[in-house]
């Protein structure tokens, strides 16, 4: 059976976090509806390549323009089977969006499953889903994931964590262990 994945993203959405699980989703059968709020099927939003080189945090730089194939406000979230939300700069207003934090809530009450990376957390935690629950994050997030009740988990940034039906990883280098336990929780 085919899975219909959303994948909720924004203007200066880190660029690996959006592309990569977008294709290789695409690749592995699954369909992925990108979205982002205000903006309709066609629309782009531009992309922030993070990377680390050696400074106490990331650098960025401009990445490439994402197109979305969706369109936001028709985004019925019982219609999907699982949430991607990827990491960059989006996360930031994307969590003040109370559509956005609607739609978040529906995949945890529905039980389904969601895969959140990097500064995607920050979404989760503004949506108020990770009461006792285990999350990675991009480590400067680890605040945020604990203020809202959840257990960070400090693993390596190659690595995710599964809890439940919640994956999550604290940056890009981690895709094979995120998508592989994402994957995972479908039937």
């Amino acid at each position: 059976m085919a899975h219909t994945i959303l994948m909720i993203t924004g203007d200066y959405t880190e660029d690996y976090e959006t592309m990569v699980p977008f294709q290789a989703l695409a690749a592995c059968g699954f369909t992925v509806h990108a979205v982002c709020p205000d903006k309709a099927a066609g629309d782009t939003c531009p992309t922030a390549i993070h990377d680390f080189e050696g400074d106490q945090t990331y650098s960025e730089k401009r990445g490439h323009t994402f197109t979305l194939n969706a369109t936001f406000a028709e985004v019925n979230p019982a219609d999907y089977d699982g949430l991607v939300l990827p990491g960059g700069r989006a996360p930031e207003y994307l969590r003040l969006n109370p559509a956005v934090l609607d739609m978040v809530r529906h995949f945890f009450e529905a039980d389904k499953p969601v895969a959140a990376i990097c500064h995607g957390a920050q979404i989760l935690t503004a949506a108020g889903v990770l009461d006792g629950r285990i999350c990675s994050a991009y480590p400067a997030c680890a605040p945020e994931v604990r203020r809202a009740g959840g257990q960070y988990a400090e693993i390596a940034v190659d690595d995710a964590v599964t809890d439940g039906k919640l994956v999550t990883a604290p940056a890009w280098p981690a895709h094979p262990a995120w998508l592989r336990q994402f994957m995972a929780l479908f039937p």
